[in-house]
């Protein structure tokens, strides 16, 4: 930043203007005349004194006064010029959270650093997710904002080292976790002692009566080391946000456990004046020390089951092999996996796991691709054909080059998504994250009103009452349970989602899920296999249907066509020899011609047998027959005469039906968009269970999202279920596009959804598991109000008058410690959501838990 005097203006007496210097990366510029285009509408803005864009950079510098013209105001600027400004995005691990307000606080801390377009912080994984303009600002000045807000910023891992920032974490939780289990045997166990001397002193000398005024001395000596060692942390947390003039969950529990300890100091060191004022000669060191103890508990057990919540990511990192096995100058060395480079070459033998990403040059093996396509049988796997990362050698020994390693291969691309789906928010987060911006000082004035009103009104010694029902209220109310509602059910849902092959892009697809109540589904690829397959021989005359077809496909061995490709597996498939060819010519898009053992053989459109003098007719009726199954009939001529006819389709997928009925059942009204036409499209409907006046047919790639619009101006809910390349445009129009993948192609960009192995039951799991995660938050949420609803009133006394009693403040921090940890506990119950396998008990289910949302 620098200093200059403003040169617009003659008067001396003016302050120097301060001007800043940014560097905005651009995109969508082509030309010389984009420059100039975003150079003027930069310097149009009031408050920039220069702005310079340079087109091979794809950078525009510009200086500016801050005050005048903020960041959002040049992006702005470049905006409305008609292109854009790059954003990039940045995750920080944040230290110090205790509440769902302190989620509130770390993000307003966030977005005001000039250049940030978005912070979200998600209290469950402790991460704060923050997008911003490059060279705007950077990690350094996004950790002072969150230093500045009374909290902190872990070390950040290596880059792409994911697996090693997830084990440092770890260990670092496990560290933290040892500490709370000291504190919290030492409170519980102090507090046992302390309870002890309180209703029977004279148990540590033999049963001789020992003063009172002695037995608080000791149980000052007792308490004071809970409550500054073991208590210590609800201090600094407490006075790290509140020398900012700001509160959280610890400065409610400080300041409780502070009262009752402060108070029983008094007892025990002034009695005369305790007397004197009237107060109740009580010392409450063991509720303070239980206090301490019960909510160091409740948040052991609340960070145990939130490590259980990130699992997913634990169980796809244990996929991947820890060494590979590298061929260099002829020599085999073994190293870490994450120093593999892109073009090494790789050796795999029978029974290990594939490293990484790439493609066989040497060898023959079945890969096992189970934890990426959910296929149980290997594949084939020769010279020229991919490998997975983390798929398992089943046979031979092979040589493959690494073409993808680290978080590029396909495993890290699902664990980047997993893990940025883990750390997003759900729409709903809202209202919680509303409640908890007023939550603290609203309980803080509660609490200060009930002193007030006991001093008031109160029986007998009103101060002891006052303070016992103050205590009570500010250690009840909880938060925690508010901010944990919505983060640890989507980290449990999007981590069994991946468990399952699908993988949800983050909270708000999520949530958008459970709101579809129709759905579109592609036919080609989705519904069928999405390549020609030979279905059906049919000889005609004298000719057997083997003979049939191996002339057939000896014939067709020299096209490239995809209806050839067919008829060539078909026979493969069947052990049936495929001959020598001979004089092949093709005719575009109407057949082939070879000689075949000196044989002259046609396969092609009965237009093309006619042009050649032949006579299609005798197989007109089974021609007929396949057209109207949704089949393409393919004539063969042998010698100048009809042989006979195959029949090729795009076959259904065998468990397309039994999906489509359980959407059914989900109360989801399907339907079939396609670009085949009407007669094909109906055949393939009627097969797998959709009604006729559900089925789009002949309709082009670029038509696909206007079908989809059509159907949201009915007032429909649209899911759009696609290959996520060609059905781009319709899935970015559907309100949920779910995009069926095959391992490498996941196409994460186009789809909110993608399902792994590119079974369309993946989408039943899809929808069925959102419905659930979406009524767990729900209930989260109830019980997190309903908690605070129902139990602050009785912690003020609202009992009182029915039963003479007031609430603990132990039995206060036991129902605060509880609530926090059933929240999370409901959230893991996500886990026991049914397998793929359990198609059937998932519909029912889900479609049982939307009749009971609808009543």
């Amino acid at each position: 930043m620098v200093q200059i005097s403003d040169a617009r203006t003659t008067e001396a007496s003016l302050p120097a203007r301060v001007f800043d210097e940014v560097s905005l990366p651009i995109t969508g510029m082509t030309c010389a005349s984009c420059v100039r285009r975003v150079e003027r509408s930069l310097a149009k803005v009031e408050g920039v004194e220069g702005a310079t864009v340079n087109l091979a950079t794809e950078r525009a510098t510009v200086r500016f006064d801050p005050a005048i013209a903020p960041v959002d105001r040049l992006r702005g600027a470049v905006e409305a010029a008609g292109y854009g400004v790059r954003t990039e995005e940045i995750t920080l691990p944040i230290s110090g959270m205790t509440c769902a307000s302190c989620v509130r606080r770390v993000e307003r801390a966030i977005g005001r650093v000039p250049g940030v377009e978005s912070a979200s912080v998600n209290l469950a994984t402790e991460r704060a997710t923050v997008r911003y303009l490059p060279g705007t600002t950077e990690r350094e000045a996004l950790s002072r904002a969150v230093e500045s807000a009374g909290y902190g910023v872990r070390a950040t891992q290596v880059e792409g080292d994911v697996e090693a920032a997830e084990a440092r974490e770890l260990a670092e939780r496990q560290h933290e976790l040892r500490i709370l289990k000291l504190k919290i045997i030492a409170s519980l166990s102090v507090a046992a002692i302390l309870m002890l001397l309180m209703f029977w002193p004279g148990w540590l000398f033999g049963g001789s009566p020992w003063p009172h005024d002695e037995t608080f001395v000791a149980q000052f000596l007792l308490a004071t080391p809970i409550q500054f060692w073991a208590g210590w942390q609800f201090y600094r947390q407490a006075w790290a946000v509140g020398r900012h003039g700001q509160t959280n969950m610890s400065t409610l529990v400080a300041i409780g456990t502070s009262a009752a300890y402060g108070y029983s100091t008094f007892v025990t060191f002034w009695p005369e004046r305790v007397h004197t004022a009237g107060m109740m000669a009580q010392v409450y060191f063991d509720s303070a020390a239980i206090i301490i103890g019960l909510i160091l508990l409740g948040r052991f057990f609340e960070a145990r089951a939130r490590a259980q919540t990130g699992s997913a990511i634990k169980q796809l990192l244990g996929l991947a092999p820890k060494t590979a096995r590298v061929v260099r100058d002829g020599e085999e060395i073994e190293i870490p996996v994450a120093m593999l480079a892109v073009g090494d070459l790789i050796r795999v033998r029978p029974g290990e796991k594939v490293p990484v990403d790439g493609v066989v040059i040497e060898g023959r093996t079945a890969i096992d691709e189970r934890m990426l396509t959910g296929e149980s049988l290997p594949v084939e796997k020769s010279p020229g054909d991919e490998v997975i990362g983390a798929t398992l050698n089943a046979t031979g020994a092979f040589v493959f080059r690494a073409t993808k390693v680290g978080r590029d291969t396909a495993l890290g691309q699902i664990v980047r998504l997993v893990s940025e789906a883990q750390g997003s928010k759900a729409p709903i987060q809202r209202i919680a994250d509303t409640i908890s911006a007023y939550f603290i000082p609203v309980v803080l004035v509660l609490a200060g009103g009930t002193f007030a009103v006991w001093m008031l009104v109160g029986p007998g010694a009103r101060f002891t009452y006052a303070l016992l029902a103050t205590i009570a209220v500010l250690i009840i109310a909880c938060p925690c349970a508010l901010g944990l509602a919505t983060p640890t059910a989507i980290m449990v849902g999007t981590g069994k989602g991946a468990e399952l092959g699908v993988l949800i892009k983050g909270g708000e697809a999520l949530e958008q899920a459970h709101k579809i109540n129709a759905i579109v589904l592609d036919k080609t690829g989705t519904i069928t296999r999405g390549k020609p397959a030979l279905t059906d021989v049919i000889p005609h005359g004298d000719f057997a249907s083997d003979r049939l077809l191996v002339l057939a496909a000896s014939a067709e061995q020299g096209s490239e066509h995809p209806l050839a490709t067919a008829v060539v597996g078909g026979a493969r498939e069947r052990g049936l020899p495929v001959g020598a060819m001979a004089d092949f010519v093709a005719s575009a898009g109407h057949g082939i011609e070879a000689t075949i053992e000196g044989l002259i053989v046609l396969v092609g459109s009965p237009r093309f047998l006619r042009e050649r003098g032949i006579d299609p007719e005798g197989v007109a009726e089974a021609a007929t027959r396949l057209a109207a199954a949704g089949k393409t009939p393919v004539y063969v001529a042998v010698d100048g005469r009809l042989a006979g006819l195959l029949g090729i389709a795009d076959t259904v997928k065998a468990e397309s039906a039994g999906a489509i009925a359980q959407l059914g059942a989900l109360g989801l009204d399907v339907w079939m968009i396609t670009g085949d036409n009407e007669v094909t499209a109906r055949a393939v409907a009627k097969h797998v269970g959709i009604g006729d006046d559900r089925v789009l047919a002949e309709v082009l790639p670029g038509e696909k999202a206007a079908k989809v619009r059509e159907l949201q101006e009915r007032g429909q809910t649209v899911a759009m279920v696609g290959d996520g390349i060609n059905d781009a445009p319709a899935l970015a129009q559907a309100d949920l596009g779910v995009a069926i993948g095959t391992g490498t192609d996941v196409a994460i960009e186009a789809s909110d959804i993608t399902l792994i192995g590119g079974e369309l039951r993946g989408v039943v799991t899809a929808i069925a598991l959102s419905r659930r995660t979406v009524t767990t938050i729900r209930q989260n949420l109830f019980w997190a109000f309903a908690y605070n609803v129902v139990l602050i009133p009785v912690a003020m006394g609202a009992l009182y008058p029915l039963t003479g009693h007031l609430l603990s403040p132990a039995l206060a921090a036991g129902a605060m410690a509880l609530s926090s940890v059933s929240v999370v506990a409901n959230s893991l119950r996500l886990r026991r959501f049914p397998t793929a396998a359990s198609n059937r008990g998932i519909a029912s289910a889900a479609f049982g838990e939307s009749v009971r949302e609808v009543a």
